[in-house]
């Protein structure tokens, strides 16, 4: 536990945290990958570029410092990190290395604000969140070691399946190349795979969200193209160079978003984009286990070219009388307006089916870019539905909507 001396002097640097803001983190990777270039193998690059990753450090560092007279309240942030930092093999060891770098940032920027009272309290800081994330860490790598089919590290898998789902997407289906068993996993939960994409200096991880029910037999994940100088390094790579046959470090399934429901409860998945992989695994999770509530499927994409798995949603919503989607294309071809392949045009539109979607104890689970999550949670809570039913998933750095 901190002492009162020690919470009181955190919380004095709060004012200057809001106003150095991610020039701190900024500062602060740039000497930790100067000193340690060795760790641009693990840390995800491209968002060291666009800053997504800096921003998200400072929210977490900034949070600490408001709730550390109330760490309970950073439990849920805890838990989604410590999952990450397992898929990215992330090991005791590095804290000290991280917190070191941490600490010398702060005196290099703080100037006389850096007191010793202050670098010793955020030392000490530091050290107990350490602690929390290791143990919590080292936790999750026992159970996936020790779990039927489980691994500790990298464990390679063989391309067996390679299926291009629309004109950005396409699924990669991964079966270990040992032959042994699989680790299970929660529908929601995403796979950390290892590459060195052509051309890259540094080895590269990436997480991808499991896009199919638990099978015992094989991973999928469906991955789409990313455009632009500062994105699509490792799912270019994937696309063009990784081929049927080639293998793939990959570590075990994690994650803390993953599907929880009554076998009665009705379900509403909502997608925009490639949004859709979590939320598959969720739906094909559903059928298999014969879920007895309600459930709808509403996604959102471009198009006709750009909406994956059309035909299976299609099949399945044919197949079971519970299960009804709806799908919006917000650039409509000339084939889709005259087809009646889509529910409406533009951007999704829930008010059009509140009816059928705002129904009591209805949990709702959504993905995809940040906009349209941040419109799915206002509108919900705009119909009072409590914070507990609201269930999402932000890809890459963690954002709050």
């Amino acid at each position: 536990m901190l002492s009162s001396e020690t919470i009181t002097t955190i919380q004095a640097t709060i004012p200057l945290l809001e106003t150095v803001k991610t020039g701190l983190t900024k500062h602060f990777y740039k000497r930790l990958f100067h000193h340690h270039p060795e760790l641009q193998d693990v840390f995800n690059m491209s968002h060291q570029r666009t800053g997504g990753q800096p921003a998200a450090l400072f929210d977490a560092v900034l949070a600490y410092a408001r709730n550390i007279e109330n760490l309970e309240a950073l439990l849920p942030a805890v838990e989604r990190i410590a999952h990450k930092h397992t898929s990215f093999l992330v090991k005791p060891e590095q804290y000290d290395v991280v917190g070191h770098h941490l600490i010398e940032t702060i005196r290099e920027l703080a100037g006389e604000a850096a007191t010793p009272e202050v670098l010793q309290a955020w030392s000490e800081a530091y050290q107990l969140l350490a602690q929390v994330f290791i143990g919590r860490e080292n936790t999750l790598y026992e159970q996936q070691a020790q779990s039927h089919g489980g691994w500790e590290g990298t464990r390679s898998f063989v391309v067996s399946r390679k299926e291009k789902e629309s004109a950005l997407i396409t699924s990669f289906y991964l079966e270990a190349e040992d032959g042994q068993p699989i680790l299970g996993y929660k529908p929601g939960q995403y796979l950390g795979i290892q590459v060195k994409p052509v051309g890259s200096k540094y080895q590269e991880i990436r997480q991808y969200s499991l896009s199919d029910a638990s099978n015992g037999q094989y991973y999928r994940i469906s991955v789409k193209r990313e455009n632009g100088d500062e994105k699509g390094v490792v799912s270019n790579h994937l696309h063009d160079h990784v081929q049927v046959g080639d293998k793939l470090g990959v570590m075990p399934p994690a994650g803390d978003f993953y599907l929880e429901t009554q076998s009665q409860s009705p379900v509403v998945l909502l997608s925009g984009g490639v949004g859709f992989t979590p939320l598959m695994a969720m739906l094909n999770t559903l059928i298999q286990e014969q879920h007895q509530g309600p459930i709808l499927w509403l996604h959102g994409c471009e198009n006709s070219e750009h909406h994956a798995l059309a035909e299976d949603i299609q099949q399945k919503a044919t197949q079971h009388e519970n299960l009804k989607s709806y799908t919006w294309y917000n650039q409509p071809t000339d084939a889709d307006v005259d087809a009646s392949s889509h529910t409406g045009e533009g951007v999704m539109n829930l008010e059009q089916v509140r009816e059928d979607i705002d129904l009591p104890h209805t949990h709702f689970y959504f993905c995809g870019p940040l906009p349209f999550m941040q419109f799915v949670n206002d509108t919900l809570k705009g119909w009072r539905v409590e914070e507990h039913r609201i269930h999402y998933e932000v890809f890459g750095p963690h954002s709050s909507l």
